[in-house]
C-alpha cells in the first residue's frame, strides 16, 4: 500500500498551494451534492456520508461558507443532477488503471476520458475488466498534529474502531480499514473527536509495478490528466510510486 499512499500523501500537502485547487473545490462541492441527495438530507447530524463529505471539504480548506452555499444548492429543486460511473483500461507500459467519475453529463465523460487514455498510450478496457486487481479499503488520512494521544494509544483506539494498518508520512497518518468497517471506524473517529483530513473508501493495488524513473513520469504526467478533468473523482493504477520516482518528478 506504501506506493499508492505516499503519492496520495503528497497531494494532500501540496494541494491548497497549487493551481489544483479549484479542482479540489468543485471535487468536494460534487461530493457534498451526491451526499445530500443520495442521503435524502442536508443535516449532517443525521446524513454520515454528508458528514464525511464535509469533512473531505475540509480536508482541502474549503472555507465554511462555501461548505453551507454548496449543501442549501444541493438540497434545493435546482440542484445538479449528478451519476457516478467508473472507467478501466491501461496506461503505457502495462499499468492498470481506475478512474472514478461524477458527471452531469455521461457522454461528454466518456469521450473525454477515452481521448485522455488514446492521446497518452493507453486503452480503455470494459468495465470489470481490472476489478480483481484492486481491493476496497476504508483509507482515512489524520494530521498528527491534531490529536494529543501517543501513537501506541491512538492506533490501540483504532484497532478497536476497525484498523488494518498504519503507515506514517511526516506529519500524516494513513489508517486503512476493510470495506465494511468504514463506518464503524468514522464513529470511532467521531467518538475520540479526531476529524479526519480525508475519509474515503479508495481501490487499493493488490500488486504494483516498478517502472525506470523515465516510464514512471510518464504514468504520472497521465495520471494528472485525468485529475485535470473536472468529471473525474479519483485515479487508482497499479504503479509502484518510489521516493526516487516523486523527486524526479517533482522536478520534472
Amino acid at each position: 500500500m506504501a506506493g499508492h499512499s505516499k503519492w496520495a500523501n503528497i497531494k494532500h500537502r501540496k494541494g491548497a498551494q497549487d493551481k489544483k485547487r479549484a479542482k479540489q473545490f468543485t471535487r468536494a462541492i460534487k461530493e457534498i451534492t451526491v451526499a445530500v441527495k443520495e442521503g435524502n438530507s442536508a443535516d449532517p447530524e443525521t446524513n454520515p456520508t454528508l458528514r464525511n463529505a464535509i469533512s473531505n471539504a475540509k480536508g482541502v480548506n474549503m472555507p465554511k461558507d462555501t461548505i453551507e452555499r454548496a449543501i442549501k444548492k444541493a438540497s434545493g429543486a435546482d440542484a445538479d443532477n449528478y451519476e457516478s460511473v467508473t472507467f478501466e483500461g491501461y496506461g503505457p507500459h502495462g499499468i492498470a488503471i481506475f478512474v472514478e467519475c461524477t458527471t452531469d453529463n455521461t457522454n461528454r465523460t466518456v469521450a473525454s476520458i477515452r481521448s485522455i487514455f488514446s492521446k497518452n498510450g493507453g486503452s480503455l478496457g470494459t468495465n470489470g475488466s481490472l476489478e480483481f486487481l484492486f481491493d476496497r479499503k476504508g483509507v482515512f488520512v489524520l494530521d498528527t498534529n491534531s490529536f494529543e494521544q501517543s501513537s501506541e494509544e491512538l492506533e490501540l483506539e483504532l484497532i478497536d474502531g476497525g484498523a488494518l494498518e498504519f503507515e506514517r508520512d511526516e506529519d500524516l497518518l494513513t489508517v486503512y480499514t476493510e470495506f465494511t468497517d468504514f463506518g464503524k471506524m468514522s464513529s470511532k473517529l467521531e467518538e475520540i473527536n479526531i476529524e479526519p483530513k480525508n475519509a474515503e473508501v479508495q481501490r487499493i493495488p493488490l500488486n504494483t509495478t516498478e517502472l525506470p524513473i523515465d516510464q514512471g513520469i510518464q504514468i504520472l504526467n497521465l495520471i494528472d490528466k485525468f485529475e485535470d478533468d473536472d468529471d473525474v473523482q479519483n485515479v487508482y493504477h497499479t504503479l509502484e510510486v518510489t521516493d526516487e520516482l516523486i523527486e524526479s518528478f517533482e522536478e520534472y
